[in-house]
């Protein structure tokens, strides 16, 4: 049974995770990884969520402040052992809930032409494409992601 812990970058769990997604995101990036590197820094972050099978972490995300009511999604990872399960997509919507807990509105978020899976998995969560933001902007190996989030009932349950 997956399992979700909210943390923050402190968690030595996550920052396994991070070195496994540093190496594979190398890999993938080839020679622009220099460039994206510099921007997904783990450190710093205070709003973590690791997913756990049993005691094993097998993925994470992150949300970071962006600007005025948008929270920017950061360090999605899901170890490949664990992949086709439905981890991204729960660590996702954990990520989600907890912006709207923390009174933001959107989610915005980059990811790489080359990470289809990643693709797939934000166009089903309800991501729509944006032009390019931020250090993104005229970066053509970089996809950009916005959605719009509604807090529900169920999201302030007590």
């Amino acid at each position: 049974m997956i399992t979700l812990k909210r943390s923050d970058s402190n968690n030595t769990d996550f920052q396994t995770l991070v070195v496994e997604l540093d190496r594979y995101l190398a890999i993938m990036d080839g020679d622009e990884h220099t460039f994206y590197a510099q921007y997904n820094k783990s450190d710093g972050l205070k709003y973590v969520v690791v997913a756990y099978d049993g005691d094993a972490p097998v993925g994470c995300g992150a949300i970071k402040h962006y600007a005025d009511g948008v929270m920017e999604v950061k360090r999605m990872y899901v170890a490949p052992s664990a992949r086709g399960q439905g981890i991204a997509s729960t660590v996702l919507k954990e990520l989600e809930d907890w912006t709207i807990q923390l009174a933001y509105k959107t989610c915005l978020l980059e990811t790489g032409v080359k990470q289809l899976e990643a693709i797939r998995l934000y166009q089903k969560s309800g991501y729509n494409i944006i032009p390019n933001y931020g250090q993104y902007q005229g970066v053509s190996n970089s996809i950009c992601f916005e959605k719009m989030l509604h807090a529900s009932l169920s999201n302030f349950a007590s």
